[in-house]
């Protein structure tokens, strides 16, 4: 009787240890289903604290919604908070200032008001330096620069590559619509910009197809990529000669097009340390600029050697970046990384600067 008594209470202890095995497994796989249905982020549950940016004013006046968690929902960046109020100076752990309205002064600094212990405040600019104005009197005021600079605290580039989640296959049929050797779209005309200076002598040897405002040929939104597609180059000229300043004119006007881009301004070495190898022509491999005429008309003829400058395309996509709101989510991407105490002292010179 009392090994009977025995075996069953053994029996009765196994029982429960399946029953409690599997009640623990479904509440496991619930959870799962549950993470998963949610999008549930991990980085969510870190102990980073809620980090306030405060824009205090809108870049060329054009205001946008900042309600709700725009950072999370947009972008699936966690613990940041999105304000336009000034009532928020005093609680802001970033205040971003952008600086063209800075220098127009249609915007002022806040230095009438006690700057909170430990405030961080950024300058924050797209323009090259030649167009940033007079720096000098914001010496020892900023903490933080946002360009498109890579050496800058938050880097935002105009445009970025991503690898391609499933590699597709390079279409060269297009290369049979391609009518026009060089073409450029231009708005912006200065004589004295280095970019004119090469477009005339260019011009001088093999035509260039010009569009825009300059020559009263504008191009709307919907016509702008469908008319460089049909060019073999397009000269994706910047207006300033400055580090790191690649523009759209790049990112957008050449590479979503499918043109070669020509491209002049940032160093040799900044658009190599951006762009796919074998991606762009850069007009200071040339000794001169009719040894580029030649190189672009000889590479037009040959095919093959033409179809390679396109070949990235199998493996990289090119994201634009053109929200505000992404490049502010940013800062609480890389806040915690940042420097805790560091002061522009000469925010001129640091604008100025050509290498890093």
């Amino acid at each position: 009787m009392g090994s009977f008594n025995t075996k069953k209470t053994v029996h009765t202890s196994m029982k429960r240890c399946l029953l409690l095995s599997i009640l623990c497994i479904l509440l496991l796989c619930i959870f799962n289903g549950w993470s998963r249905t949610l999008r549930v982020n991990p980085s969510a549950f870190s102990s980073s604290r809620n980090v306030t940016i405060l824009l205090w004013h809108y870049p060329f006046n054009r205001s946008a919604s900042l309600k709700g968690d725009a950072c999370w929902d947009m972008y699936h960046i966690p613990h940041c908070r999105l304000v336009d109020q000034h009532s928020m100076f005093s609680s802001a752990d970033v205040v971003v200032f952008h600086n063209r309205e800075l220098i127009q002064g249609s915007q002022k600094l806040p230095t009438d008001q006690p700057r909170p212990r430990g405030q961080r405040w950024a300058w924050m600019t797209l323009e090259a330096p030649p167009h940033n104005g007079n720096l000098y009197p914001f010496a020892n005021i900023f903490n933080m620069t946002i360009t498109y600079r890579r050496d800058a605290d938050i880097t935002v580039p105009y445009g970025e590559l991503l690898p391609k989640e499933d590699e597709g296959r390079l279409v060269e049929d297009n290369l049979q619509e391609k009518t026009t050797l060089i073409c450029w779209v231009v708005s912006n005309y200065k004589s004295h910009h280095k970019r004119s200076q090469v477009y005339s002598e260019l011009n001088a040897i093999v035509p260039v197809k010009v569009y825009g405002r300059w020559i009263q040929t504008p191009l709307d939104s919907s016509a702008l990529l469908p008319t460089i597609s049909h060019c073999y180059f397009y000269l994706a000229f910047e207006n300033s000669v400055s580090k790191d300043y690649i523009t759209e004119k790049l990112w957008y006007n050449a590479y979503e097009s499918g043109a070669v881009p020509v491209v002049l301004g940032a160093p040799l070495s900044d658009y190599k340390a951006v762009a796919p190898p074998h991606s762009f022509i850069h007009v200071d491999e040339f000794a001169s600029v009719r040894e580029l005429a030649n190189y672009l008309q000889e590479l037009a003829k040959d095919k093959k050697r033409y179809a390679e400058y396109l070949t990235w395309k199998q493996h990289w996509k090119v994201k634009q970046n053109r929200d505000w709101t992404e490049r502010l989510c940013k800062i609480c991407a890389e806040f915690d990384s940042l420097p805790q105490y560091k002061v522009y002292s000469d925010l001129e010179a640091w604008d100025k600067t050509t290498s890093a």
